[in-house]
Parts: C-alpha cells; structure tokens; sequence
C-alpha cells in the first residue's frame, strides 16, 4: 500500500496562551520565538514557557518549532549554542535556523528548518539545502505552482509553504532598507518596515508621477481551497500561517479556517493524512476578513495579479460593509447587507483618499451614531468594518475543543476482565484485573459501557465501547471507574512513549553552493557562516551589511536594498510586456523625506530592485 503523505497546517503564536489556542483550534504545529535570536524580535518566549507549550503540544503529537532565525554575531555563537542544546533538552520538535553558522557548532541531534530568510526559491538552492541536512525548507512566498512543483521533482526535502497573512515587498533574507535607512536590521529582527511608509515616485524630470502614496505596501496573502490543493499536488506538506505578532482572535480565527480547509479536502483523498492528533469542535464561524487584513492577494502563485497592493493605506481594511446612505445632524443613514453593532470600528476614505477611521457608539436600525458626533460622511463613500465588537467578543471566550477518538473493548478473563483502549493512529493499552464474576440479576453491560465511555479526561472521547462478555455480571460501578482512570493514565504514557520524534545529525558535507562568490546578499556575519561556505567550495565570500554600521557614501555605486517581484512600472501600466504601454521618463526614484532611493527594472526576470539612497 502506498504511504500517505501527511499535511501539516502551521500555525503562528506570540506566547505560551495563543500557541495554546492554535493547538486547540487546529494547528498540527506551531512556530514561536526562542528567548532570543528570532526574526521577530518583540515575539520572544521564556525557556519555562516554550517547555510547558512543548508538554501541552505533544500530547495530540503536534510540533514545536523554534524560530531560531536572524543572523548571529559572532560574540553570540556560544550562547546560541547553549540555547540551542537547551531547547532540545526541553523537546522542541526543529529549530527554524536563517544563518550557515549555526550548522558548525556543536549541536544536538535537533532538526533544523531553512528559514525562508535563506531566499529559498529555485531548484538548486533547495537541493543545496536538502544535501546540507536540513529537513525541511521553507519557500520563497513569490513562487508560483510551476516553479514550486520543479523543486519538489528535483528535491526530497519536506517542502513548506505560507498560505496566509503579511507580505514581504522583498525577497525575504534580501531585504536592507531597514537597515540602511534605519539602523534597524531585518535580519537581526528588528524591520523598521520602511516598506509600509507612503513615498513619492518622480520620473528623470523631477515630476512627481504618484504623491504620499504606499508604493511599496502589499495586500495580504490568502490561500483557497482550490490553492492549496494546487499547492499540495505541487508538493507542498506545510503549509504556514504568518502572523507571530498577531493578536489571540487573528490567530484562532485563521487557524480554524485553514483547518476545515484542509479537513475538506483529506476527507476527499485517500492519499493524505493528517500531522496530528484528534479533532476540533470550533464554536464560532471562522471568517478571515474579520481579523487583521489589508486585503488579499493570491501573490504570485498563478502569474502576476492586478489586485497585488494597496497604494492608499498600509492598515488592516477589514471587510467591505456598505455606504453612507446620508448624513443627519449627529448620525448617518448606513446602507448594508450585514448590520453594524455597537463598539464596531468602522473607516472609510475621505474625499482626499486618506483612510480614516471611528468607533460605533451606538446603532439604533440603520441610524449609525459615531463616537465622534461631530463627524461628518460624505454621502456615498463606502464602509469598512475593521473591528467587529460582537465576533471580537465572542473569540475572547474559550472557542475550542480538541479531542482525540478512542475506542474501548472489554473482555472477560477465565478469573476477571481486561480492557483495551486503542486510537486511530493504533496506540493501544490494556488492563487486567482479577475479580470474581458474580451473576446479575439484571442486564449490566449497557451500565458497564456507559461507565467507561463516560468523558471525564480533557485529552479524549471514546467513541464506541465494545463488552463481549458470555454472561452478565455485576461488579461495582466505582470498579470500573478505578480500572477506566487507571487505563487512560497507561494510554497517556503509551502515547507519550511513543511520540515521535525526529533525531537527525547534519552530515558532513562539502557538496558546492550554488554560487562561487556571496557577496553581502550572502548575509554571512560570523567565522562559522564564513566555514560552512568555504567548506561548501565558496571562493569569494563578503561580509554582511551588518557586520559595520551603513555608509551608503562608502560604495562607488547605489547597491541593492531590495529585489521585489512588485513592479511600480506594471502598476502604472508602463511594463514594456504589457499592451499599449505608456513610456516613463527613467530612471524613476522613491523619495520619502531625505531619502531618494533610485529604481532599476529587471525585465528579463520581471523584478524591481530598490537602491541605496542618493
């Protein structure tokens, strides 16, 4: 029989609780930062809190995987080596891993994930990466269904892909501006994202061709059924969620989705599984657009899409609700398929097209009363709902429960009985016990059964009990009690003897990188990075942007800040593959206060490369 592939649905969290409430709403593993070195460095997590998260986790075999994942200073390798040995101590299932250097210290036999800060996105990088030792690679998010599927023929690696939230304007790992501008390193987890600011773009001539707009700013990603499924033929296993800084309601809300999404299509196909165990009772209608979002956008997975930015507002747009049908002295008439509620944040663009915002004091039929009541709507401007009081409120509250199924049998014994418990997967534990086998005087076995399938343990629920007994029998009801409790503490440790975790040991390789020179792009920051390239045939290798402080007068030339698959000119209808073309007057440059960022189009590759400032 062919083995069935197993689909993983990652999920995101911030802290101990949210990874919790993923986990209970149906995340077959979670992604969190380590105390320190993450790429999101506002996300971190306590030793004592990752353990307890780890412990909770693997009790339905779901997966921690620590972001381990900016780039180390080299006075940073032996304390990150120490962390490391930590965190394997405490059971962390992978380490999400960005820097080469952390492959050279001594480590546990922990697997290690290619971030997708290591710019995963052709064949011969991931292949490179699969050789290495890594056991899972996470892709570019710019990569589209044929490009995906060419790497899964030439790799056997564990492919992972993000299926939904925040967009990188950049090739993720390749992004400077940050840095540059501000001092604050994207790789080091710190993105001041200078890519959600507005900018002017002006031509050679100095016109200004767009002004105060967020140039740079992308809807977000959302994948649908017919995506992933596309994804999971492709040969996707992984499918990741952003979003570690998300607040609890955003990622329950999203987790849930993905999970009847995912649900759906395994029902349908004898060839996949599920990563985990057990099953969710979700007492709410998840719904994405009721959660942080600023719009979406399918990215680059079937070509290039229209709707991939959003020039007016780098905020959450929320859901599309109606229009301002008029505006009375201190309400307006709403017009609206759904209806608003009190405490609903509510924006809208202005007349100018600035994006603005107000909270609902009070709805009374269609009349809509503002918190300020001196606003004033113009009639006809349409309404986005940002924050829905009555779903917000609702997702406050405990909204899911995660079960695993068992099945009981009980037999008798020539001298007692015997009880078996056993999950889908095929765990299975028995007791025995010996007692005399006094005679009924009425019929016992449907008391017997409701004894044991009685739910009193907050991990399962027995589905069928099965009693195959030649008579009935009569035996205390806090007997079988005794012997149910017992057997679920013996099941529980079955499963936990069983749980099955990954030990792998990089090899030592020395197979060629892809390229033989790295220049800063290469992001190498320590001695060890430095090692595993050279070991690796690397001839020429550059130090990262962030072994110095940023002096864009110290090149001869602008460099590279970003590479996008963005293109300012296919927004504005100037992409020389695109019919009846306007010309633009080049070189275009982003200005946004003293900074002029020159522009340079690879059209042959279709990228937009932002340059160091003039």
């Amino acid at each position: 029989m062919k083995k069935k592939r197993q689909i993983e649905l990652l999920a995101p969290a911030k802290d101990l609780e949210t990874a919790k409430q993923v986990i209970l709403h149906g995340a077959d593993a979670v992604y969190i930062g380590a105390p320190k070195f993450g790429a999101r460095a506002a996300a971190s997590n306590t030793l004592e809190d990752i353990a307890e998260l780890v412990a909770f986790a693997h009790q339905y075999y779901v997966r921690i995987y620590v972001a381990l994942n900016t780039l180390i200073y080299e006075d940073e390798l032996s304390e990150v080596e120490r962390m490391i040995w930590k965190l394997w101590e405490i059971g962390v299932d992978a380490l999400i891993v960005q820097d080469m250097g952390i492959t050279k210290l001594n480590l546990p036999p922990i697997p290690l994930h290619a971030s997708t800060q290591c710019d995963n996105r052709t064949p011969e990088k991931v292949k490179f990466l699969q050789d290495a030792g890594f056991r899972q690679v996470v892709l570019a998010r710019e990569l589209s269904i044929p490009q995906i599927k060419a790497i899964s023929q030439q790799t056997n690696v564990a492919l992972e892909a993000f299926i939904h939230g925040a967009l990188c304007v950049s090739y993720s790992g390749q992004c400077y501006m940050s840095y540059a501008l501000g001092g604050r390193s994207a790789n080091r987890g710190v993105c001041a994202q200078f890519c959600r600011l507005p900018y002017d773009l002006v031509d050679a001539k100095g016109k200004v061709l767009m002004r105060d707009k967020y140039l740079l700013s992308l809807r977000d990603l959302q994948r649908s059924k017919q995506d992933i499924e596309a994804l999971i033929d492709a040969g996707i296993t992984s499918f990741k969620i952003e979003g570690r800084l998300k607040e609890m309601a955003y990622c329950k809300n999203i987790t849930a989705w993905y999970r009847q999404i995912l649900d759906e299509i395994m029902a349908g196909r004898s060839d996949l599984k599920r990563a985990s165990s057990g099953s969710e009772q979700i007492s709410f209608i998840p719904k994405p657009d009721k959660t942080f979002n600023r719009g979406y956008t399918p990215y680059f997975l079937h070509g290039r899409p229209k709707h991939l930015f959003n020039f007016d507002t780098p905020k959450s747009m929320g859901e599309e609700m109606g229009f301002v049908r008029a505006q009375k002295l201190q309400h307006f008439i709403y017009l609206g398929k759904d209806p608003l509620f009190n405490g609903d944040g509510l924006s809208y663009f202005d007349e100018n097209g600035k994006f603005a915002g107000f909270r609902v004091n009070k709805v009374d039929g269609n009349k809509v009363y503002p918190a300020n009541a001196s606003l004033r709507l113009k009639t006809g401007i349409k309404l986005y709902r940002t924050a829905d009081q009555q779903f917000t409120s609702a997702l406050e509250k405990n909204t899911a429960k995660r079960r695993i199924e068992l099945s009981l049998h009980c037999w008798e014994l020539p001298d007692g009985f015997a009880i078996q418990m056993e999950d889908a997967e095929g765990h299975r534990a028995v007791v025995r016990f010996d007692d005399p086998k006094n005679p009924a005087q009425k019929p016992q076995k449907e008391h017997v059964r409701n004894l044991l399938m009685k739910a009193t343990h907050p991990l399962f629920v027995v589905a069928d009990c099965q009693i195959d007994w030649e008579a009935e029998y009569f035996l205390p009801s806090s007997l079988w009690t005794e012997q149910r409790n017992r057997l679920y503490d013996l099941f529980v440790r079955v499963r936990q003897i069983q749980y099955p975790k990954e030990e792998f040991r990089l090899p030592n390789t020395s197979h060629p990188y892809p390229q033989q020179e790295l220049q800063y792009l290469g992001n190498v920051l320590n001695s060890a990075a430095r090692e595993f390239y050279q070991q690796h045939q690397v001839s020429q290798i550059d130090s990262a942007l962030e072994a110095a402080p940023f002096d864009a007068g110290s090149y001869e030339t602008p460099i590279e800040l970003m590479r996008c698959k963005h293109c300012l000119k296919f927004a504005l209808n100037a992409c020389p593959k695109q019919a009846n073309h306007q010309t633009l007057e080049e070189p275009l440059t982003l200005v946004y206060k003293q900074h002029r960022l020159p522009l340079r189009f690879d059209c042959r590759h279709c990228e937009m490369l932002i340059l160091s400032a003039l």
